[in-house]
């Protein structure tokens, strides 16, 4: 789910030997985008693991989706992986069932189903779109219906505002909840309010689709690259996720360092089974978190959005040449 865009997720770490200037054969951006098809199982989903367990991850899934389009490569994994979303049982477990409906997962599901040409009015029997219009509030909040509580934040508004192109209320409530210093908070109507670099770089995506403008917001962003480049999370030091979602608003000066601060980090030809692989932070290559730095980097690389990207491109599942 889009939470968990921004966890920082803890383990052990390996030595990661950044890929050598000299390096080629396949551009950056695609070697990483082959590494994450790599790991998908049975070649369609992702998984994260838990207590020792695999579980199926839907909005993992989601991401590597968006970043074979924006690498325009291993395309038919991107086919897998939208069919596998589309079945029922793997849907429902994902935007909410017997009673339980999530704003996040309906938005990021229509966003993914526009990406690859599918229509989020009728995906696999559903129609994302009025499942998502019904979880909106008279306030333009869009949240959701659960037992077990409201997860709903700055990711579920963005998306939301990404899936339907155009919508004044929901755009009204999100650029209303901006906070003082020109960034935006993960969650709504808490005081004071802290403003996140995950939540503001996809906030600025969703103001831009919307035509609102968001250079207060950019500013904000900016002024928290760090010296080697990066962008740091709530923790405090550079990562590739929170990078890999700035790297896709900003411009200039800002945008270059930040590419090459993601490809710092990218894994390189002294590890064999993951060059190309895009690590979470300096510390080294974790096959916990990488998969998810790896998706969220992608789209830095490539400078994609969500509102304009579009799956296509050759199929397979590219290796950097070392």
């Amino acid at each position: 789910m889009q939470k968990l865009l921004v966890a920082a997720l803890l383990g052990a770490s390996l030595v990661t030997t950044a890929v050598p200037a000299s390096a080629g054969g396949v551009d950056r951006a695609d070697a990483a985008a082959g590494w994450l098809a790599r790991q998908m199982a049975d070649g369609e989903r992702l998984e994260t693991e838990f207590g020792g367990v695999k579980y199926p991850d839907q909005g993992l899934t989601i991401d590597a989706i968006f970043a074979f389009a924006a690498a325009r490569t291993a395309d038919d994994y991107s086919d897998r992986a939208i069919a596998w979303l589309a079945k029922p049982e793997i849907s429902s477990g994902y935007l909410g069932a017997d009673g339980e409906s999530y704003a996040g997962a309906h938005a990021k599901l229509a966003v993914a189903a526009r990406v690859k040409g599918k229509n989020p009015r009728a995906f696999g029997g559903i129609d994302l779109i009025a499942g998502l219009k019904a979880l909106q509030a008279p306030s333009g909040r869009f949240s959701d219906r659960s037992a077990f509580g409201d997860f709903s934040n700055a990711f579920t508004q963005s998306y939301a505002l990404v899936a339907l192109g155009r919508d004044a209320k929901g755009a009204g409530y999100l650029a209303a909840s901006q906070c003082a210093d020109g960034g935006f908070p993960v969650t709504f109507e808490t005081s004071p309010c802290v403003s996140d670099v995950d939540a503001t770089a996809i906030a600025v995506q969703a103001l831009r689709a919307q035509g609102k403008p968001a250079g207060r917001a950019v500013t904000w962003l900016t002024s928290k690259q760090q010296a080697d480049g990066g962008f740091p999370s709530a923790a405090g030091v550079s990562n590739a996720n929170s990078t890999g979602l700035v790297a896709q608003v900003v411009h200039g000066s800002a945008q270059l360092k930040a590419r090459r601060y993601l490809k710092s980090v990218q894994v390189g030809c002294s590890d064999a089974t993951n060059k190309g692989a895009i690590a979470f932070d300096a510390s080294g290559f974790d096959p916990a978190n990488a998969p998810r730095a790896t998706a969220q980097a992608v789209l830095g690389l490539t400078g994609a959005n969500l509102t304009t990207l579009r799956s296509g491109g050759p199929d397979g599942a590219p290796t950097l040449s070392c």
